[in-house]
């Protein structure tokens, strides 16, 4: 049982997600810190400082300062601008990823040309057709 669990591990696949698990996580912090550091703030400049991170609704009809404010007093509370960053996280993960496998297609893409470019090696030549023939002669006179 340890050795098929040694061979499931070895597997090249299995490794494969794994890294691509841990990169995809910090490349999640990456994304939220250019969303929350970046972005943000270009929005609330063009938007005249809407800033969507404190963008809620309290569902009780009460008012609060913050959303911070609103779950600490156990209020429930739709928080639309959390919702919105996490939209507008996704859409730049989407894009970049799409812009990788992009990337990726292209190299391979370049690849397979040069394969099919590249001249395929010569199969050596065999005998042609007249020395097949001086044969088959060669061996009707001797019979």
């Amino acid at each position: 049982m340890i050795n098929e669990f040694k061979d499931f591990i070895a597997r090249g696949n299995v490794v494969d997600m794994a890294v691509g698990i841990i990169i995809g996580a910090a490349f999640t912090a990456i994304v939220s810190s250019l969303v929350g550091d970046l972005i943000n703030p270009i929005i609330a400049l063009v938007t005249g400082g809407i800033d969507f991170s404190g963008w809620f609704y309290a569902l009780n009809g009460e008012t609060y300062p913050s959303l911070t404010a609103a779950t600490e007093a156990g209020a429930p509370v739709f928080a639309i601008g959390k919702f919105v960053m996490a939209v507008i996280n996704f859409l730049i993960v989407a894009f970049v990823v799409f812009m990788l496998v992009k990337m990726v297609n292209r190299i391979k893409q370049a690849a397979e040309k040069e394969a099919a470019a590249a001249p395929a090696e010569e199969a050596p030549a065999g005998p042609s057709e007249l020395d097949i023939l001086m044969e088959i002669r060669d061996a009707l006179k001797k019979a």
